[in-house]
């Protein structure tokens, strides 16, 4: 529910104990509204260049539209930047914007600031005009969730605004020029949630009254994708600005199942083009709604960081949980995933481009930082292994996220302009008031950057998968190679204490010379081939794709289906054996019944799971002819009713039930300390309860199977793989 209680006070906490805590951006910033009535001087003109200098970066605070997502679900992407003191208040020129002027359309109380199309375009396609091939219109599609009434009308504020013709709605005449919003069905009318502003105020009054939860969330969540929508297709519009129809697509909601079908409908309405400004916890098995020869999808690759690092303080200080890894769609072999980085521009001129890592902040805040990482269950295709110094990548044979970048940091964040009322107080009021222009970054102003810049180049010109046309230009003048920077914890700094520098392996950061989270010359994780120079860089060496038979398509197509087949009939078949049923003797612990979960569910680490150095191993799915793949072993949890009985005094040993997730079959030793003090010191003492299972692929559960009593007190569960790496748990007991 909104506590507007809570609203007032959390004003005082650091922005890393708030971020993503809640979805309601609008709702915990409310003191933070101010942004947008600074006290500046008259406006200067849209083309004009400001000089003045701007303030530290510890004056501005970063804040997400979205919540982190629950299991099954996605979160939108996009960051707003916020006035943190009196003086960013008033001040007439945010951190880093040094090419942006006041926004023209604005009073003189109401400056607004952030890149502008022609700021975009002098960065990454700089004295080129290009216009979507007139003879070949393209169609971006930009899938998000709920509705957003006035998705429309911002786009054409945004336009006026910049100067760029405002676009009619489509009428299915075939228009290169025009607006089409539909829901995941693909349906003009019936949209998801709020169909207008009467239903959202409703629902809203049902959250404020009867504090329904439900309620709340689905207003809170609406909110934040509807800030989403408005920069999604405000990006599109400010790089292609001929030639383009722009596809809405609306999900019913944020849960995979519903994006996927809008991902299904964006090809099934012609997209050639499709922005993904969203992401979730990495699936096991790659969905088929990301797998579509020929056409150009892109996918954020994650606002937090190497591996989602910035979120463990705040995820353990409010016992959340947080996904440990590369983000899910961004992690598909077959999108574009599209890293970040941190833009200067001055005069009018691009002059440089790092990896974007502002975590910590100068406070110790979490600004943000540029997602990426390995893929725990996805390959590389095969023009990524072929980058030089592959080896250094860190990823063996696994799929790394990201392929490209562009401008993701908020500090250097685009203007978007959106006027779905939020809920904040105002003089001790609760009110809803419409946003307008704000700052913008986050990987999701990315995505739709270089979605676009694809649909300046033509599209995918037949290429299967386009991210293969990018790697075809590593090195080459159309990409600016980014060497500095990058998006673990050490930022690519690895200065003496620096954790990451002390082992390859760290959750937080892959260590030296390691290129899956350090910027380097080529190829590296955080922003993969670099930034377009050009669109040359989005268009074939060679028109290869068109060269490509039916035959081949084919092949690709049944093998595809072979292994979807297989996939599924082995599942079936490790279901059918376990039965659900328990498992016991012979030295094998007893089986969970009915606690496995899901194949698919994403990789979480859970509060009370201790992150050591080397928890996260770098080893891949194996291909067919190689050695054997190293177990890993993660996402180790108590299940609730273990949780529950182990908060009584002098639970069974046989209560402590858990579960965790395999990538291959391997036997897994179970051990059970107990912490302890002698001499003065705290200890763990291991103590005779210790099993061996067989764990399986998967989600996989299992309990110890002792009758002795545990004593109140503080206890550590590992779980360690016969040839893998061990995990470990704590707990309390009493």
């Amino acid at each position: 529910m909104i506590d507007h209680g809570r609203a007032r006070l959390e004003m005082n906490v650091t922005p890393t104990q708030d971020r993503r805590r809640t979805g309601a951006l609008r709702i915990a910033l409310a003191s933070t509204y101010a942004l947008f009535i600074l006290i500046a001087p008259p406006c200067a003109s849209a083309g004009a260049t400001s000089t003045v200098s701007p303030l530290p970066a510890s004056d501005y605070t970063v804040r997400p539209a979205c919540a982190a997502p629950a299991p099954g679900h996605a979160g939108c992407l996009a960051l707003a930047l916020m006035p943190g003191t009196a003086a960013a208040r008033a001040h007439t020129h945010p951190l880093g914007m040094t090419r942006s002027a006041p926004l023209k359309t604005l009073k003189p109380a109401e400056n607004g600031y952030g890149l502008r199309p022609t700021d975009l375009r002098a960065a990454y396609f700089p004295g080129e005009q290009p216009e979507a091939p007139p003879s070949e219109p393209q169609t971006i599609a930009l899938v998000d969730a709920y509705n957003d009434p006035h998705a429309e009308a911002d786009l054409n504020i945004y336009a006026h605004e910049f100067g760029l013709a405002e676009l009619t709605r489509c009428t299915g005449g075939g228009e290169s020029n025009c607006f089409e919003k539909v829901n995941q069905k693909g349906e003009t009318t019936n949209p998801p949630f709020p169909t207008s502003e009467a239903e959202r105020q409703a629902e809203l009054a049902v959250c404020e009254k009867e504090e329904r939860e439900a309620a709340c969330k689905q207003v809170e969540e609406a909110e934040g994708w509807a800030l989403e929508i408005s920069t999604d297709v405000e990006m599109a519009r400010a790089v292609c600005q001929s030639n383009c129809k722009i596809l809405l697509v609306e999900a019913d909601s944020s849960s995979d199942e519903n994006l996927e079908e809008a991902e299904r409908t964006a090809v099934a309405l012609g997209a050639g083009e499709i922005s993904n400004s969203w992401g979730g916890g990495e699936l096991r098995s790659d969905s088929p709604a990301f797998n579509h020869p020929g056409i150009v999808i892109t996918a954020s690759a994650g606002d937090d960081g190497y591996l989602n690092w910035t979120q463990a303080e705040e995820a353990e200080a409010h016992k959340e949980e947080y996904n440990v890894g590369a983000n899910y769609p961004a992690s598909s072999p077959h999108v574009v995933a599209v890293g970040g980085t941190k833009l200067t521009l001055s005069g009018g001129i691009r002059q440089s481009e790092t990896v974007w890592n502002d975590d910590p902040g100068p406070e110790g805040n979490n600004n943000g930082a540029g997602g990426g990482g390995c893929s725990l269950w996805f390959a590389a295709q095969e023009w990524q292994r072929n980058v030089p110094a592959w080896s250094t990548v860190g990823c063996e044979d696994r799929r790394a996220v990201a392929d490209v970048s562009a401008d993701a940091d908020p500090y250097t964040g685009v203007a978007v302009y959106d006027s779905v009322p939020y809920v904040h107080e105002e003089e001790g009021k609760v009110v809803n008031t419409p946003f307008g222009w704000v700052p913008i970054g986050g990987t999701s102003v990315a995505s739709p950057i270089i979605a676009s810049m694809f649909a300046l180049a033509g599209g995918a010109h037949g290429v299967a998968y386009p991210a293969k046309t990018l790697y075809a230009h590593l090195g080459s003048a159309s990409l600016h190679d980014i060497t500095a920077g990058g998006n673990g914890k050490c930022d690519g700094a690895y200065e003496p204490g620096c954790p990451g520098s002390m082992s390859p392996l760290s959750p937080f950061d892959c260590g030296q010379h390691t290129l899956i989270c350090n910027a380097a010359t080529g190829y590296d994780g955080p922003t993969g081939v670099g930034t377009p120079d050009g669109i040359a860089a989005l268009q074939p060496l060679v028109e290869e794709g068109k060269k490509q038979t039916k035959v081949e398509e084919e092949k690709k197509s049944k093998e595809a289906e072979e292994e979807k087949s297989k996939k599924k009939t082995e599942e079936e078949e490790r279901s059918a054996e376990s039965g659900g049923s328990p498992k016991g003797g012979g030295g094998e612990g007893s089986r969970e019944s009915g606690a496995g979960g899901t194949s698919n569910s994403p990789i979480s680490v859970p509060i009370g799971v201790s992150l050591p150095n080397s928890a996260l191993p770098t080893a891949p799915p194996t291909p067919p002819g190689s050695s054997a793949p190293i177990p890993i072993l993660s996402a180790p949890v108590l299940t609730k009713g273990a949780t529950a009985a182990l908060s009584h005094t002098r639970p069974q040993v046989s209560r402590v039930a858990f579960a965790f997730t395999l990538n291959v079959a391997d036997r897994v030793r179970v051990t059970l300390a107990k912490q302890v003090v002698a001499h003065g010191r705290k200890r763990w003492q291991t103590l005779p309860d210790s099993l061996t299972i067989a764990g399986a692929p998967g989600r996989d559960s299992a309990r110890l199977s002792a009758h002795a009593m545990l004593a109140p007190g503080r206890y550590r569960l590992t779980l360690a793989p016969a040839h893998g790496i061990a995990r470990t748990l704590t707990f309390q007991v009493g």
